[in-house]
Order: C-alpha cells, then structure tokens, then sequence
C-alpha cells in the first residue's frame, strides 16, 4: 500500500512540474512574440520619420534648383506630406495608409497605426569668417518628425531630427 501511494505523490509532483514548464515556455513565447511586433513597429517607424526628413530636404533643393528661396514654402509650423508631394500640407492627425504600391501615403490605401507630424522651426545661428571681421545671420531648418502610433492599448512614439541649410552660395 505504502508502494502506491508514493507513486500517486511522484505523478502529482510529475504533473506540476510539468504544467509549470509549459506555462513558462508559452509565456516566454507570448513575451517574444510582442518584443518581435514591436521591434517591427519601431523598424517601421524609423523609416517613415527618415523619409519625413527626405521629403523637406528634396522640397529644400526643389526650391534652390528652381530660382526660388531655398525656403519658399517650408515655414513654422506642423505639417504633413508624403513621398510624392511636391509642398506640405497642414498637419490633420490622419492616419498614414499603405498604397497598392507598397508605399506609406496620404492616398488609397490599407489603413495603418501610424501618424507622422513634421515639425519646421526656423533658426538663426551668427557665423564669422575671420576673427577681425563682424559676424552675419545665418538660417537655417529645424525639422523634427514624429512618427506616433498605438499597439496593445500603449502608445509609442519615435522622433527624428535635422538641420537643413541653403547650400547655395
């Protein structure tokens, strides 16, 4: 008798051990399976914050290959564009959506969680070609992108930032 009920104590202690090893493993698994997506989130956010920047810098050189100032419509303020925009548009809050052409836009498309703001600031720093000389202004761009979006009841966002000059003489 003594026999059988030590087994039965060794299949409740089996079967414990057991439940807590699966238990660990599938939520070790749901923890890496979240990191991933996020990982990708933040993957894909870099990016549209990036080509934030790139859409201000080509509309910089557009402007100075074009005769205009090189800030001719860049001025203060939130605004919103995407790849193919030839000028910024008021910034709306709107949700960025994925094109049939596999691009992240403003047109026909799959709705995304992202939300890109991009924020110009104009600035003046004082630059002085020898010491007996006088300083002179200087502008330049400040642009700051905000990629924003929501996963899993969090809110996350990513920022990205860079100083644009005339470098035309």
């Amino acid at each position: 008798m003594l026999n059988k009920s030590f087994t039965l104590i060794e299949t409740i202690i089996a079967i414990f051990i057991l439940t807590t090893g699966i238990l660990a493993i599938s939520s070790l698994i749901s923890y890496f399976i979240s990191a991933s997506s996020i990982s990708s989130q933040r993957l894909i956010a870099a990016y549209l914050a990036q080509e934030g920047i790139e859409i201000v810098r080509n509309l910089r050189d557009t402007n100075i290959l074009s005769g205009r100032s090189w800030d001719y419509g860049l001025s203060d303020g939130n605004w919103q564009a995407d790849y193919n925009d030839t000028s910024l548009s008021p910034y709306a809050g709107t949700f960025l959506n994925l094109e049939a052409n596999g691009l992240y836009g403003y047109g026909p498309g799959i709705p995304t969680i992202f939300k890109r703001k991009i924020n110009l600031q104009k600035n003046t720093f004082f630059v002085r070609s020898s010491p007996s000389l006088p300083s002179f202004p200087e502008e330049f761009l400040k642009v700051t992108v905000e990629v924003s979006w929501q996963e899993r009841g969090r809110s996350h966002s990513l920022t990205a930032q860079a100083n644009l000059y005339n470098w035309q003489p």
